[in-house]
C-alpha cells in the first residue's frame, strides 16, 4: 500500500462523513417542521455508503486490479434515501395541517438518534483525519532522510 492510497482512502472517508453530517444537520433542522414546501411532512434522510476501489496515481487499480482483495478500498456515497420509519402523529386540531381527526403528521426524526449519529460521524471524520495526518508526517520524515 502506497502513501497515496492512504491519502485517497482517508480523503474519501472524510468526504463521505461530511455528507453524512450534512444530512444529519438537515434532519435536526427539520425535526419540528410540520410540512415542507410541497405540503408533505419532512422525512429523515440517511446517507448510504458503499466501498470504492482506490485507483493508483496512473488511474489503474492498485494490487493488480484487485484492490478489494488487498483491503484497499475507500468509501463513496451510494445515495441518500428517505427513512421509512412511520411519521409521528401529534394531536393539534388548531393547526392548518391537521387532518379531520385533529392530528398533524410530523417528521419521523428522532433528535436523540440524530445526535448519536452526529457524534459517530464526527468521530469517524476525526479518525480519517488522524490517519491522513500520520501518513503526511510519515511522508515528510521519509523525504527528510
Amino acid at each position: 500500500m502506497s502513501l497515496l492510497s492512504v491519502f485517497l482512502i482517508s480523503g474519501s472517508g472524510m468526504s463521505a462523513e461530511t455528507e453524512r453530517l450534512s444530512a444529519i444537520a438537515s434532519n435536526i433542522a427539520n425535526a419540528d417542521s410540520a410540512a415542507n414546501s410541497s405540503g408533505q411532512p419532512y422525512r429523515a434522510r440517511e446517507v448510504v455508503f458503499t466501498a470504492a476501489p482506490i485507483a493508483g496515481g496512473d488511474g489503474d487499480v492498485q494490487a493488480g486490479g484487485n484492490a478489494a482483495a488487498a483491503g484497499m478500498s475507500g468509501v463513496r456515497i451510494a445515495g441518500v434515501v428517505e427513512s421509512q420509519q412511520p411519521l409521528k402523529q401529534v394531536y393539534d386540531p388548531s393547526s392548518p395541517y391537521a387532518d379531520g381527526n385533529g392530528y398533524v403528521r410530523m417528521p419521523n426524526v428522532n433528535p436523540v438518534d440524530e445526535m448519536v449519529n452526529m457524534i459517530s460521524a464526527t468521530r469517524n471524520y476525526q479518525a480519517n483525519l488522524d490517519a491522513f495526518n500520520v501518513a503526511k508526517t510519515l511522508a515528510l520524515k521519509t523525504l527528510s532522510i
